[in-house]
């Protein structure tokens, strides 16, 4: 049976960011989860050091989430939100508004982030369009950026790998440079940090009168290879929009609930969103659902006669499902009965001294974390910061390496990810942390 199930998949499937030659001849089909690990169809288990790709919170098969999804499966599996709404789906957009940032009063569902992402994006181009200022129509993003796979989401990212076969189908945007202390010339964080910055406002001061709204990720560039942004980078972009008068899109779908040790990641900074996406973590890891909030100001700009056409005219068929509301709600309980966040935030710095244990390490450049996000950029030589050649693909190799010792992850090339369940205990991680520097002794030495 286990042969035939892997056999199938090799024959019906095509997954996602996958080149399936590489899973032909490295096949992995998972059959059951059980707190912060999975099992596959032979029976092997393994740490989810990635947490199902960045989302899981409370580790598989959490009795309350499980409860809460059948009960609400007892009344109704799914009604539609266009011109109506549902009971959890109202519920979880109070209490949502009770914890994002105080300027953010509304919430729009979807099913992922890059739909959050994509929703951000249209409604900051028609917030302008219906307040007679069509001009303003470009969007800044940033060098590196990621915020999904949708054409209007790859439009506002910047990681060549992934988006420049699809440059005939995007529109243009301004890029603007991150502050990726660790490959800047200096090496300064404040330097990086302020040289950033007064780019970005040449760029604001030239432009300004024509772009709607600048996207950012929110503390942490994932995709880019968890690149920390200095202290005082998001703020001072915060204000840089402010006073060019240009709206600000955070994308906190990787950063988002807990993560980071903070509710959203832009609370570290005290950043104040126009817009802002999230998703993931918010059904603890469980169903499909993301969310735009944005301000009273904005929402105000779309209220009027329908014959005035200023209607938001989007929306997914799965919007506001009540089954992923009912495990957000329930998820959004936990946290606070749990204490969640200030759990992360107070592991992540037991995390900060397990990880300070691969720093010596002569292939390991720089750790990078913020809460629970972390990413280990290999090198060649440490002392020049020169990379693998990319042909040794190491950071997967690295991975595979971990799959064997009993651990899940997913490099972005050779930076090895790892983002654990939330729960994760202190020994779990120091056992994680272990198979990730066994697997690179392993690796960078043969």
């Amino acid at each position: 049976m286990t042969q035939k199930l892997i056999e199938k998949s090799k024959k019906y499937l095509w997954l996602p960011f996958t080149q399936m030659k590489d899973y032909d001849e490295h096949p992995l089909i998972i059959e059951s989860g059980n707190g912060i690990k999975v099992k596959d169809i032979y029976g092997k288990e393994y740490y989810d050091g990635f947490s199902s790709v960045w989302l899981n919170v409370h580790g598989h098969r959490k009795k309350e989430l499980d409860e809460a999804i059948k009960k609400q499966l007892e009344k109704i599996a799914h009604s539609t939100l266009l011109g109506m709404t549902n009971v959890p789906a109202t519920e979880l957009a109070e209490k949502l508004i009770e914890l994002t940032p105080e300027k953010l009063t509304r919430v729009f569902y979807s099913d992922s982030g890059a739909e959050a992402m994509e929703i951000a994006l249209k409604m900051a181009f028609q917030y302008w369009k219906n307040i007679g200022k069509p001009e303003k129509k470009k969007f800044i993003s940033m060098q590196n950026g990621y915020h999904g796979d949708t054409i209007g989401a790859v439009s506002v990212g910047s990681i060549s790998l992934f988006h420049d076969v699809y440059g005939a189908l995007m529109f243009e945007s301004f890029k603007a440079p991150i502050p990726y202390v660790y490959r800047s010339e200096s090496g300064n964080p404040s330097q990086c940090r302020d040289e950033c910055l007064h780019t970005l406002e040449q760029l604001l001061i030239e432009k300004h009168q024509e772009i709607a709204a600048l996207s950012i990720e929110s503390m942490v560039q994932g995709a880019a290879g968890m690149i920390v942004m200095p202290k005082g980078f998001l703020a001072g972009a915060r204000e840089l929009c402010t006073k060019y008068d240009v709206l600000m899109i955070v994308d906190e779908v990787a950063t988002g609930f807990g993560r980071t040790g903070k509710m959203f990641a832009c609370e570290h900074e005290h950043v104040q969103p126009d817009l802002m996406a999230a998703g993931k973590g918010i059904t603890g890891g469980y169903l499909p659902i993301a969310v735009t909030f944005t301000t009273e100001k904005i929402y105000n700009a779309f209220y009027d006669d329908y014959k005035k056409l200023k209607t938001f005219f989007h929306g997914h068929s799965y919007t506001g499902n009540q089954l992923g509301c009912a495990a957000a709600l329930e998820n959004l309980r936990l946290f606070e009965s749990e204490k969640i966040v200030e759990q992360v935030s107070g592991k992540s710095k037991d995390l900060h001294f397990l990880l300070l244990g691969l720093d010596s390490h002569p292939h390991v450049g720089e750790i990078r974390q913020l809460g629970f996000m972390c990413g280990i950029e290999l090198v060649q030589s440490k002392e020049t910061k020169k990379p693998f050649p990319a042909e040794k693909r190491m950071g997967y190799h690295v991975s595979l390496k971990m799959r064997e010792l009993g651990m899940l992850t997913r490099p972005i090339g050779d930076v090895i990810v790892f983002m654990p369940p939330l729960v994760s205990s202190n020994s779990e991680l120091k056992a994680m942390v272990t198979i990730m520097k066994n697997a690179i002794n392993e690796v960078t030495t043969c």
